[in-house]
Parts: C-alpha cells; structure tokens; sequence
C-alpha cells in the first residue's frame, strides 16, 4: 500500500463515517412512510392566545383571523394576537376591524420574526398574564387553518401533557402555481412526512418548522428568547437540552404561501442557511454534550433526539465541499509522493465526486415523486405539468443548499428581509364545504370588519380623486 492508497482510505472512511451519522435519517423515513401516530379525542378544550406576526401583511392576514373565527373550536378558548411589526400599510388596521388585540412595534434594528414575538409576548405578559393560557399557537401572517385544525392540535396537546411542543403538516395553499412553489411544497411535505412523523412514532423529538405548532404556556413565563435569523431550529434545540420534546400531529393541517420566484427563494434560502450556521455554533455543543450526560433535565434525557439534531444542524454541504477540495489537493500532489499513473488518479476524483453530486440528485428526484404519490389526496389542484417540473428540478432546489451555505457562511450583515405575500386562497377554498352553512357569530364578524375595510378603501380612493 502506497501513500496514495492510504489517503484514499483516510478520505473514504471519513465519508462512510459522515453517511453513517445520517443513517437514522432513512431510517425515521421509513417509518413515516408507513406509520403514524394519532392522539385520542381531548377531554377537555384548552385556552390558546394565538400568535400572528405581521410585517406588512394587509393583504393577507385577514384570511389567517378568518378561519381562526371558523375552526370548529370554542371561540372563547381562543384569543388572537396581532403583532403588527415595522409595517408601514394597514396590517394593524385590519386585524383590529376583524377583532383581533393587535400591538404595533417599530424597531428597524430589530427585524426578525423572533424580535416580534418577544415583544408580543412581552405585552400579553403585561395586559393579559401569559400563564392564564395553557399554551400559545405561532403562525404566519400568510397561513391558512384546516378546519379542524384546533380541535386535532387540542388532542395532541393534551395527550402531551401539556408539557411538550407539538407541531403540525405544512401544505402550501400556492402549491400549483409554478416550479418553485411546488419544489418549495415538496420540502415541507418531506420535512412533515419523512422527518417529524417517523421521529414522532418512534417518541424521539422532532423540530419546528417556522410556524405552525403550539408550546406551553410555561415556556414563554420569563419572555421570548430565540431572536435569530432562524429562531425556529434554535427554539427547536432549547427544547431537546431541557428535556422537552417536539411532538407531531399528522391530521392538523395549516397552509402557506410559498416564493414563486428565483430570487426571493435565493434570498430567504440563504438567510436559513445563515441562521442554520449560527445555531450550530451556538448549539451543536450542548447538543454533544446532552448525549453523553446521565443528568436528566425536564422530562426527557433526549439522548437519541440530540444527537439527531445535531448531526441535522452540522453544515453537511460545507463539510463535503472541504473534503472535496482536501480530495483534489491531495489528487495534485500524489504524483509527487507515490510512484502513481496521474491519469488514474483524476478519474478516481471525477468518480468520487460524480458519485456525491449524482447520488444526491437522483436521491432527490425519487424522493419528489414519492411525496407527491404518499400526499396525493393532501397535494390537490396542482397541474400536471408543474408536477413533472417540480420532479425534474427538485434535485437541483436540494443541491443548491451547498452553495448557499458557502454564501452564508462569508456573508456578513445578512439581514431578515420582507418575503412577499399576495395570495388570496380562503378558508372557504381550502376546506370542502358541502351545502350551506348557517352563518355563526364569528361568520358576521368577519364578514362586518370586510365590508368595513372596504368601505374605508373606497373613502381613501375617493379623497384620492
């Protein structure tokens, strides 16, 4: 055995070791394919204060309100919160005519989604006393509710105790609308699918993804803390250090809207990725440490679920693009150490990385196919041929992910910036509604703060004229 056999065996046993810390991956895949958990019917209704940030959102966020209003859920055990953040439109006029308590907060230097639930919280705290809830829902402004939605995340939430987090599946109400979106609606529906509802079955923790799952009242008793660019997987590794778990519920259902455009879904992926690195330099450590300590903290010794989270913020697609230049360094030099045919050597390389780039294509073009046939009576009104697009370029969304992480990774004062929403698919829309319905409190006002908005939009047009 030469030096160049050597580092060949060096390289390649680093890279069997990296694959082998993702197996448990496929494996919760799996699982989710065939197996889900559902909760049993709750004995009792709980209270939410329902969490809406809103940054310049007037287009939408009555259509969120709306079908608060008209989930099948008492309306008294609900209580929804605007916080209308740096908006320069009317978001905050419109929630307030549809009912909702809104609070308004200015802070340029604050602009994260996370900086808006501090404050918000801060202010139930103060006004209502964030322990007489027994748990809070987080969403988007943009977000759309099954109507069951409540009820199903009622059920989880109690059959939890109360005590964990429990998040929910995440469809796309602009699922069908072109390639993007729908590449955009296969990642979620594969983060639902194939990560929190394997993990869930096997009572392992899962994580949240951005909005659309309810926490306990207790952990917001001493404020909101998780402010950065991606508050969601710092929020989510909190939870695994202190023995909390994330729990999913299959059956409650909320939709968003998703970038329809390259450069919006550039920008939004690469501030993940920014928020992705900064919580695996803040967390990957007490996360290694979680694994190995006998100290039980919370509930939960979350052994298992910590080492999965941290294998899941490790910047895979860095640490691949390193190895692949040591790999061609060492290709360079070879000739110089070992009495090697330099031909050899570079079609061992091109082997090696058409192997990784190609493997992770192929991987991700079956894995497209398969969300769209396991979620097909959950995946509706997408045409067909932005169903074929999405297959055929979905290797390309997941293989992008490594360079975004490198742009992150230099990036300096990367920013939270407005994604734009203009959808306006109901509540009505997303839910089968068959024969008529009587028209609930709820229903009129909604239907007395539309036609008010309306009438002021014509005033303002009028004193424009």
């Amino acid at each position: 055995m030469n030096a160049y056999d050597i580092i060949k065996l060096v390289m390649w046993a680093i890279t069997v070791l990296i694959s082998l810390s993702t197996l448990h991956f496929g494996i919760f895949g799996i699982i989710g394919v065939f197996a889900k958990k559902t909760y049993p019917k709750a004995k009792n209704y709980h209270k939410f204060g329902i969490i809406i940030p809103a940054r310049n959102e007037e287009s939408v966020v009555a259509g969120l309100i709306e079908s608060c209003y008209k989930n099948d859920y008492p309306q008294d055990m609900l209580h929804v919160f605007v916080i209308a953040h740096n908006c320069t439109d009317k978001t905050a006029e419109v929630a307030r005519k549809l009912g909702a308590t809104v609070y308004e907060y200015n802070n340029e230097n604050e602009k994260t989604m996370g900086y808006a639930f501090r404050h918000l919280f801060s202010k139930i705290e103060e006004d209502y006393g964030t322990q007489n809830y027994d748990g809070f829902i987080l969403f988007n402004a943009d977000n759309i509710l099954s109507k069951n939605y409540f009820e199903k995340m009622n059920d989880a939430f109690e059959a939890e105790g109360c005590y964990n987090v429990v998040t929910s599946f995440r469809n796309s109400k602009n699922f069908g609308t072109n390639y993007m979106s729908a590449m955009y609606g296969i990642h979620f529906a594969t983060g639902c699918r194939l990560e929190a509802r394997g993990r869930t079955v096997c009572n392992c923790s899962t994580r949240v993804q951005g909005t659309g799952y309810v926490i306990p009242a207790d952990i917001v008793k001493d404020g909101w803390k998780y402010v950065t660019l991606t508050e969601d997987w710092e929020f989510s590794a909190d939870q695994i250090i202190q023995g909390r778990k994330i729990k999913y519920c299959d059956e409650a259902i909320f939709y968003d809207e998703q970038p329809t455009d390259f450069k919006v879904m550039w920008r939004q992926r690469v501030r993940w990725a920014k928020g992705h690195l900064l919580v695996c330099l803040t967390r990957w450590w007490d996360l290694f440490k979680k694994i190995f300590s006998r100290k039980k903290v919370g509930q939960y010794s979350n052994r298992v679920s910590a080492f999965d989270l941290m294998v899941n913020i490790s910047p895979l697609g860095i640490i691949y693009t390193v190895l692949s230049i040591l790999q061609l360094i060492l290709t360079i030099i070879a000739p110089l150490i070992a009495p090697v045919d330099p031909a050899n050597i570079w079609i061992d390389y091109a082997v090696s990385l058409c192997f990784s780039f190609g493997s992770g294509a192929v991987g991700a073009f079956f894995l497209a196919i398969a969300v769209f046939i396991l979620e097909h009576k959950r995946i509706k009104n997408v045409p067909l041929g932005v169903k074929i697009g999405a297959v055929f370029f979905a290797p390309i969304f997941q293989l992008l992910i490594t360079p975004m992480q490198i742009v992150a990774l230099f990036s300096r004062n990367l920013e939270w910036k407005t994604i734009p929403h203009s959808d306006q698919t109901n509540f009505d829309q997303l839910n089968v509604v068959e024969g008529a319905e009587e028209t609930t409190p709820a229903d009129e006002t909604v239907e007395v703060a539309e036609e008010s908005v309306a009438e002021d939009a014509t005033e303002d047009a009028a004193k424009e004229n």
